[in-house]
Parts: C-alpha cells; structure tokens; sequence
C-alpha cells in the first residue's frame, strides 16, 4: 500500500524552522520529522521568504494563500450576476439568498457568503461603491460605536418618553404624533414620516440629508398645515436626527 501523505502543521513548520536555524541538513530535519527528505526540501524552497527567511507563521500564509481558489462568487459569473441583480433591487443578502434557495428548491449561497464578498469587494480594491449594495451601506462590519455614549446625549432638552401626558397611550384624544425617519438602502432617499395616533394620519415627505436642522424645517413646514388644535405633543426616537426638535417648539 502506498504511503499517505500528510500535510505539514504549524508545529511542523517551527521545528522546521528551528532545526533549519541551527544547521540542520535537508536529511536531518526530514528524520526528525519523519517526513520524506523531498518534503522538506520542497516546503523550504516554496515558502522561504527573500528577506526573512524560513519564518513558520510566513510558511503557513504562503500555503493558505496557494490553496484559495476565490470565494463563490468570484468562480461563478452567473451567480454572481443574479446576486448582485437582486442586491441592486434593494434585497438584503439574507433575502438574496433566501429567493435563490426557494427558486431552485436547495440551497444555493449563504447571506455571510454575499458579505464577505462584497467586504472583500471594497478592501481588495477601495471602491466604497460596493458598500451600496448593502441595507446599511456601511463599509466596515460591525456597529458603529459613538463617542461620547448614547445620542440621546446630543440631544439638548430632551424630555424622557415616561414624562409624555398619560392621554397618549389609550389614543382618545387626538393632536399627539410621533415621527421617525425610514432610510433606504439607496444612498440619499429617505423619508421624514409623521403619525397622528388617534386618527392615524400619516404624513411623509421625501428628504435627502438627515441634519437634525433640515429635519426640524420639515417638520415646522408639515405640522403647519395641521390645525393647531391637533398639535399637542409628537414623540421621536434618540435619533440625532431630531436633535434640533427645540426649534420646533420654538417656532
């Protein structure tokens, strides 16, 4: 029977290296590792470093680096197109994903499968475009911390949610709203919306920058239309975006 062959480790690689820095020979090192003397004299010669020399950790980049063979995406032109098609429609990769498994009845690709690529995508050649195919649009995984802790920090005069007149829970007396802003995955396209909870009229109007000064005109201009009997009190989430509601009550 012939003899299996078994890749080097990590450890094999820094006895390797240790042997090979106090003056042991091709043979010697292939004894105590009990490894052909071809392997060894391979493995020194492919993963030696111009510079550094043979470094275990460099020797086991260099042979990670050989097998990759690309994600999915990038081995597949036609997958590729129908993810990034249904990505250009707005999809979250978990949609994208999803769709694909239920037309063709298996699974197809991961949603972290379409992250990773897309990252890869704006690491590998710095075109923060890519970032668009993404819901949030960001360029990097992870939450975005904020100096300083919570926004609601930023907001000057905030008054808690606890200390909103008890009438607005059961929504019998009308003139209380609430706002909020929905982004989208587009750059640039979002909506200022505002709700009456009694009657639920709805009030929405289409911005392009979500400063907390922009988003305080807008809601002067919508709830001046609005009798002024109906404009008791609006609730809005710790988004910095409202920041600047003191204007609004000012105006």
């Amino acid at each position: 029977m012939g003899r299996t062959y078994k890749q080097l480790s990590l450890d094999d690689r820094c006895e390797i290296a240790r042997l090979s820095a106090n003056g042991g020979s091709v043979g010697q090192i292939a004894a105590a590792l009990d490894r052909p003397p071809s392997t060894i004299s391979r493995e020194l010669r492919r993963n030696r470093g111009r510079q550094v020399g043979y470094k275990p950790s460099y020797a086991q980049q260099q042979t990670r680096a050989r097998r990759w063979k690309g994600s999915r995406l990038e081995r597949d032109a036609s997958l590729r197109r129908e993810v990034l098609a249904g990505l250009s429609r707005g999809w979250s990769p978990e949609q994208v994903a999803g769709r694909l498994a239920r037309e063709r009845g298996r699974r197809v690709i991961s949603c972290e499968s379409i992250y990773r690529f897309i990252y890869a995508q704006i690491t590998r050649t710095t075109d923060f475009t890519w970032r668009r195919y993404l819901p949030r649009g960001k360029s990097k995984r992870g939450h975005r911390g904020k100096r300083g802790g919570s926004p609601a920090s930023f907001i000057e005069g905030r008054v808690s949610l606890a200390e909103r007149p008890a009438e607005v829970a059961d929504r019998k007396v009308p003139g209380h709203w609430e706002a909020d802003l929905m982004m989208f995955s587009k750059y640039r396209q979002a909506i200022l919306a505002v709700h009456e909870r009694t009657s639920r009229l709805l009030l929405a109007v289409p911005i392009e920058r979500k400063f907390a000064a922009g988003i305080a005109s807008h809601l002067v201009r919508l709830f001046k239309a609005v009798p002024e009997a109906l404009r008791r009190t609006v609730t809005f989430d710790n988004g910095t975006e409202f920041a600047a509601h003191l204007s609004c009550r000012a105006s």
